[in-house]
């Protein structure tokens, strides 16, 4: 069995919550393995839902722009959020999105040497970070949200859709922005990650002392819930939690979407 350092519990028990003997003894029955250790906490009942906790992580700003049937997402890093409000950071973001909105992603490579301009001026780790493009085909529409906190984009998403308007574009834009999904259906989860969810509620649900006819039901509940934070046609409209987006658009297909978000 590898050895176990302190930093190795502290480690686990800051992202699970559990107390120290308990983080020590899950690294102790899954040698050392801190993602076992995760899942075998919440199979014991011990961790709460599988989220990554907030950590700490690169600091920097994000811009959306449109221009007519496309739409960009750049997002520029940097070290503090001092930097990453500052004017010349922003203003540097803004420019790049607006030329891959016109020109492509590929566009974002010619502001190379001023972002290395702008490390050495601002003294700080500067550095391209997502770079994305969408353009809307035939009898689609395209529309983004921008959510801004102090003065810079923190979190952008574009959205494209066939049969819809550019308003009910926005609408699932923004509710995406907030809920954060990872994809637009259910079969675009990857199946290694389903197996992994289903074994694990099963075993949390044994653990539970949960009768065994009613099995199947419990496991399948719960894996619509936990489908529902992830795919974003299952998702309650934030709006109006009663209809999810899937029936908010009606006869309007999500095409779909990008999402980028500071720090993430």
């Amino acid at each position: 069995m590898p050895s176990i350092s302190a930093q190795d519990v502290q480690a686990l028990r800051k992202s699970t919550g559990v107390g120290m003997l308990d983080a020590k003894r899950a690294l102790e029955e899954n040698d050392g393995d801190v993602e076992k250790a995760k899942v075998w906490l919440r199979e014991q009942g011990l961790a709460g839902a599988a989220k990554r906790s907030d950590r700490d992580a690169s600091q920097g700003a994000v811009a959306a722009v449109r221009n007519g049937d496309a739409g960009a997402i750049v997002e520029l890093r940097c070290e503090t959020d001092f930097v990453a409000k500052a004017e010349e950071f922003v203003s540097i973001v803004d420019e790049i999105a607006a030329k891959v909105a016109e020109e492509g992603a590929e566009a974002a490579a010619s502001f190379a040497d001023r972002i290395d301009t702008l490390r050495t001026t601002l003294k700080e780790n500067i550095s391209l970070g997502q770079v994305v493009y969408m353009k809307a085909g035939e009898g689609e529409v395209l529309d983004s949200y921008l959510h801004i906190q102090a003065g810079r984009g923190v979190n952008a998403v574009i959205v494209v859709l066939k049969g819809g308007t550019e308003e009910l574009a926005h609408d699932v834009a923004v509710h995406a922005a907030f809920t954060k999904p990872q994809v637009v259906r259910r079969e675009d989860v990857p199946a290694d990650e389903v197996a992994q969810e289903r074994a694990t509620i099963e075993n949390i649900s044994r653990n539970e002392g949960k009768p065994e006819a009613a099995l199947e039901k419990i496991i399948e509940g719960r894996m619509n819930g936990w489908f529902k934070e992830r795919v974003l046609l299952e998702q309650g409209f934030v709006r109006d939690e009663k209809q999810t987006i899937a029936q908010h658009l009606g006869d309007a297909e999500l095409v779909g979407f990008a999402q980028v978000i500071v720090g993430a």
